[in-house]
C-alpha cells in the first residue's frame, strides 16, 4: 500500500542496536496530517490526496485558502501537499494520518529543500581543484580556468560548470530505512540525513526503488 506524510525535520541523533552499534538517525516530527482535498479520475484526471500539516490561525489566511479549508470542513493548516496514489478509495477527507502509517524497517524517500549556500564558486559548489598556491601562481588560485575551445565553437558549452547560486532546491533521498516510530509523540526516526535545516518541511513516502 501506497503511503505518505509531511513532516518537520527536528534534528539528528544517534542510538545503539541490538548488536551494539551506533545508528545515526534524523528525527522527522511526522503529522498529524489531515486529508483536505481528494482528487479523482473522474474530476481530475488522476488519482491523489492533498494533505495538511501544522496548524495556523484563522486570521493568517487569505479568503480563497479559507474557502478550501470550510470546503473539508477542517481546521487551516500551514502547509498543503499533495501525494499521487494509484488507489485512494478508502480514504476519506478530513481523515487523520499519524506516523504509526509506517513501521520500523520500512524503506522510504524523503523529500526536502536544501541549505541555501547563497553565490558560491566552482570548487565550493562543484568540487573542482585549486591551483597551486606557489611559485607565481597569482590571484586565480579558485578561479574556473578555460572556459572550451578556440574559435569552433565560439562559445561556451551548455551545463558548463561556473560560479552561481548553490543549495536552496528540492532534494530527494531515496531508499532510506526507518529505524523507530514514536506513534504517541508522532516522531519518526529515519537512519542518515535528510535534506534541509532544522524546523524545515520534508515529505515521507514509499521508496519507488526498494
Amino acid at each position: 500500500m501506497q503511503k505518505g506524510i509531511i513532516g518537520k525535520k527536528v534534528g539528528m541523533t544517534q542510538f545503539y542496536n541490538e548488536a551494539g552499534k551506533v545508528v545515526p538517525v534524523t528525527v522527522v516530527e511526522a503529522g498529524p496530517c489531515v486529508i483536505v482535498q481528494k482528487k479523482t479520475r473522474e474530476s481530475d484526471g488522476y488519482e491523489a490526496v492533498q494533505l495538511g500539516f501544522g496548524d495556523i490561525s484563522v486570521k493568517r489566511v487569505n479568503k480563497p485558502a479559507k474557502g478550501h479549508f470550510d470546503k473539508a470542513d477542517v481546521a487551516p493548516k500551514r502547509t498543503l501537499r499533495e501525494f499521487r496514489f494509484d488507489d485512494i478509495s478508502e480514504m476519506k477527507v478530513g481523515d487523520i494520518l499519524k506516523a504509526d502509517v509506517f513501521e520500523a524497517g520500512e524503506k522510504v524517500d524523503v523529500v526536502g529543500t536544501s541549505k541555501g549556500k547563497g553565490y558560491a564558486g566552482t570548487i565550493k559548489r562543484f568540487g573542482g581543484h585549486m591551483m597551486r598556491a606557489t611559485h607565481g601562481g597569482g590571484p586565480i588560485h579558485r578561479h574556473a580556468g578555460s572556459l572550451g575551445a578556440c574559435s569552433t565553437p565560439s562559445r561556451v558549452m551548455k551545463g558548463k560548470k561556473l560560479p552561481g547560486h548553490m543549495g536552496a532546491e528540492r532534494v530527494t533521498v531515496q531508499n532510506l530505512t526507518v529505524a523507530k516510530v514514536d506513534a504517541e509523540n508522532n516522531l519518526i526516526a529515519i537512519k542518515g540525513a535528510l535534506p534541509g535545516a532544522k524546523g524545515s518541511v520534508v515529505l515521507i513516502q514509499n521508496s519507488v526503488k526498494a
